[in-house]
């Protein structure tokens, strides 16, 4: 049974179902080493108990039936009904007696604390679909700041579960098509830091996606006041590879958040005169915080979000969260050259239109941070208030003093956005590049110099408002290009398509992102995980089975195999079956009366050997494959069983697979994933069993062929895919597959980051590499280069 409370040091980065994104991640910081404030989480059981014990599922049924969320006052009447029944209810006994009982330890008693022993408390929801790479859920639920003694802790903690239905929250959901009840929040309760300086920190620059710089934004008093928009904070710039500050903007601070009268809650307060103007931490400071997001981002292999802070000589990470906003840089438009020449002459002909003025003729009226690049023009809308949102119609530029989560069904409707406050790492910033609409920061005075229904030009690449409609260079050439396409028969304008001999297949573990992912140039999924579609149904598969519903975990999982079948049909799917460790399978609801505890669970009982020792999860997995492959005709989609160890594993799961109905074909694959050094050893020999395709899991096969346990910080310094011995695996591995006619592919990112590594497998003849989305673009141009150069090699070498 899933406990209520989890300490820091029992949670890592795959206890997403229990302690949501927020939780998880400190779990897994904290276990890094890496310097956390001390806490625990009310895990997201605790909530789902509180729903089913008091009864109110019926009630939130009740307000949200038939909601329409773009109806903003009936969105926040639904809202307020549910959260005043949450916050009403009353929490079960024996969950406040566990959150109470860990408040005093985190207090360093085991009583009751007296007034004098009772710490101060930051307490953050934290949403079990949050802070995923796939979404960013930005300032959603509730954060309470300076929480003291048992009682207030019970009603925060409480209030964080309401905040889950925010308006804001519902509208993201719905949007998201995330279902209500299947999104748990679990509480992190956290020793509050005294910050003097605080602030956000990304590991790659959020705007320009520049990877090699570490963006840093720092404000005197608590963190609240940069994510709030409260303040435009100073921005810091460091060069992630000589760790060398390259830029500073220093900006006035007025205003900072502090703890509140007796200690409770927290407060605006006057910044002293003589230290608005000053930076805000020393150069030292700024660039040990770069080095904790290099090693952050380094750990997690993911550009990271983090929030820090400064207490005394104390660096304090409070936060990480993976960068859900990075996008490829826009590039000017392309197409093959007599297309190109035409749309020149187009563009160069055409007359303006009367009302347009050119960026040399255009007033401008205001400066401020290009937070989202891009340009738009149209009518201002003034918003002062989330209550007058509805105002904000289809083309507007929504100009407020800053926005909030309560914003987002404006913002969606906005042609653009400028904000008086706010950085880079602020709510309007965030939601901006995720919706993809061009947002300016930090103008300071937007609200009191543009009026009403003024027609603007904003350009959110240099950060500058214009007075007026304004044709901008970007989207003359868009226009241009595209008009040109038409005369040419219809022809899209867009830069040409890198092409190249080795596949670029796509890493996948949410089926919702399937529809934007299979858009891209990428020539299948190479790695559609199990974990997350299982993760999501929030039990253990084994409980599913017991209760006897093992037909609705199968088309859970049948579901979500279609859907990403679809969107890349006919190009090949490769699901990897469930991967699973008992440590992570044991955090899923149940999951403690199925799984035996182990030392050392990643070298235990997974993968292959699992199917073989107790195949029910397996074939139900296979039940839901042949479904999707023989009801819903996706003949795309492929099988792949990791941690092979032997080959009698391997033949035993064979089998298992053609007595589910499941026979290898030309339409139908079954590999192995080579991560155990048995496989590369062996690798014929497993050609001759059967299987079709090898996966090389480079970060598995590193740790076992070195002998470094990679999440281990003592050690993580040799773990390294580009080690000579890692290499001749993989040489070795193709070279004997090729021999029997089998391909062989990679997952990871290691071909992305390390050109070198790239140039290395396309030097030994590998068949294809799957990378994350964020990097398909970037992977395939320098596999690209490294097939050119192994090309005019040959060719030299041929003379």
């Amino acid at each position: 049974m899933a406990k209520t409370v989890y300490w820091f040091k029992e949670l890592s980065k795959d206890s997403l179902s229990v302690a949501g994104g927020k939780g998880a991640n400190l779990g897994e910081m904290a276990n890094a080493g890496l310097p956390i404030p001390p806490g625990f989480v009310v895990s997201a059981q605790a909530y789902f108990d509180f729903l089913d014990k008091t009864g109110l599922r019926d009630e939130i049924r009740k307000q949200l039936e038939g909601l329409d969320v773009e109806d903003s006052q009936r969105l926040r009447q639904a809202s307020d009904a549910i959260k005043d029944a949450i916050v009403s209810a009353q929490m079960p006994p024996e969950t406040r007696a566990d959150v109470l009982k860990a408040y005093n330890e985190l207090c360093g008693v085991s009583f009751v604390p007296s007034a004098s022993q009772e710490v101060l408390v930051a307490i953050r929801s934290s949403a079990t679909a949050e802070d995923l790479p796939t979404a960013s859920f930005a300032g959603q639920q509730a954060t309470f700041l300076n929480v003291k003694g048992g009682e207030e802790v019970i009603k925060a903690v409480q209030k964080c579960w309401a905040s889950l239905f925010e308006a804001r929250a519902i509208y993201y959901r719905n949007e998201q098509k995330f279902d209500h009840f299947k999104v748990g929040i679990a509480d992190v309760v956290q020793k509050m830091v005294q910050s003097e300086a605080s602030g956000v920190m990304f590991s790659v620059d959020p705007v320009t996606n520049d990877p090699n710089r570490i963006v840093v934004e720092a404000g005197f008093g608590l963190g609240e006041a940069i994510v709030s928009g409260l303040i435009t904070p100073d921005r810091y710039a460091v060069d992630k590879r000589v760790m060398k500050i390259v830029s500073k903007e220093i900006n006035r601070q007025e205003k900072m958040i502090v703890r509140g009268p007796g200690g409770q809650g927290d407060q605006e307060s006057t910044v002293a005169e003589e230290m608005q103007e000053m930076q805000k931490v020393p150069d030292n400071v700024i660039l040990a915080l770069a080095s904790y997001g290099k090693a952050i981002e380094e750990h997690y292999q993911f550009p990271q979000d983090m929030e820090w802070a400064v207490e005394g000589k104390n660096v304090y990470i409070v936060q990480s969260r993976a960068i859900t906003t990075l996008r490829k840089k826009a590039s000017p438009v392309k197409r093959l050259a007599e297309v190109a020449a035409e749309a020149g002459k187009m563009a160069a002909a055409a007359p303006a239109p009367a009302a347009a003025l050119s960026v040399d003729e255009a007033q401008i009226l205001l400066q401020g941070l290009g937070a989202s690049p891009g340009v738009a023009s149209g009518p201002v809308r003034l918003v002062a208030d989330p209550k007058e949102i509805y105002r904000v119609k289809q083309g507007d530029v929504l100009v407020t003093q800053m926005t909030t989560p309560d914003f987002v069904p404006a913002m969606k409707r906005a042609v653009a956005i400028v904000t008086d406050e706010g950085g880079l790492t602020c709510h309007a910033a965030i939601v901006s590049r995720e919706l993809g609409v061009p947002c300016i920061v930090g103008t300071r005075e937007a609200t009191k110099i543009l009026r009403e229904d003024e027609i603007i030009s904003v350009d959110a690449i240099r950060g500058i408002v214009y007075e007026g409609e304004v044709r901008f260079a970007e989207a003359e050439a868009q226009k241009a290009g595209a008009a040109a396409a038409a005369g040419a028969g219809g022809v899209a304008v867009q830069e040409a398509p890198v092409i190249t001999g080795t596949k670029i297949y796509v890493n996948l573990a949410e089926p919702e992102n399937a529809d934007q992912v299979g858009k891209q140039n990428v020539d299948g999924v190479g790695l559609f995980r199990a974990e997350f579609l299982i993760a999501g149904m929030g039990k253990h598969p084994m409980k599913f089975v017991k209760e006897g519903r093992e037909n609705e975990f199968i088309d859970a999982l049948a579901k979500g195999m279609r859907k990403v079948c679809a969107a890349f049909y006919p190009r090949p799917v490769i699901y990897r079956a469930n991967d699973f460790k008992t440590n992570e399978y044991k955090n899923l609801e149940g999951g403690a009366e199925f799984e035996p505890h182990e030392e050392n669970p990643m070298i235990g009982y997974r993968g292959c050997f699992r199917y073989v020792k107790d195949p029910a999860i397996f074939k139900m997995e296979l039940k839901a494959m042949k479904r999707v492959r023989e009801q819903y005709g996706m003949k795309n989609l492929w099988l792949m069983i990791p941690f092979v160890r032997t080959l009698h594993e391997f033949s035993v799961c064979k089998e298992l697979v053609e007595e589910e109905g499941l026979h290898r074909t030309k339409d139908f694959k079954l590999g192995i994933m080579c991560e155990v050094p048995s496989t590369v050893i062996l690798a014929e020999e497993f050609c001759e069993a059967g299987a079709d395709f090898f996966s090389i899991g480079s970060n598995d096969l590193t740790q076992l062929t070195v002998g470094v346990d990679r999440d281990n910080p003592v050690v993580a310094e040799d773990f390294d895919e580009r080690d000579g011995s890692v290499l001749e695996s993989i040489r070795r591995v193709i070279e004997s597959c090729h021999k029997h006619g089998v391909t062989v592919g990679i997952c990871g990112q290691a071909p992305s980051v390390y050109r070198e590594f790239a140039e290395k497998l396309v030097e030994f003849g590998i068949d294809s590499i799957s990378v994350n989305q964020d990097v398909i673009g970037v992977t395939r141009r320098i596999i690209a280069s490294a097939e050119t150069r192994l090309l005019l090699k040959k060719a030299r070498e041929t003379r």
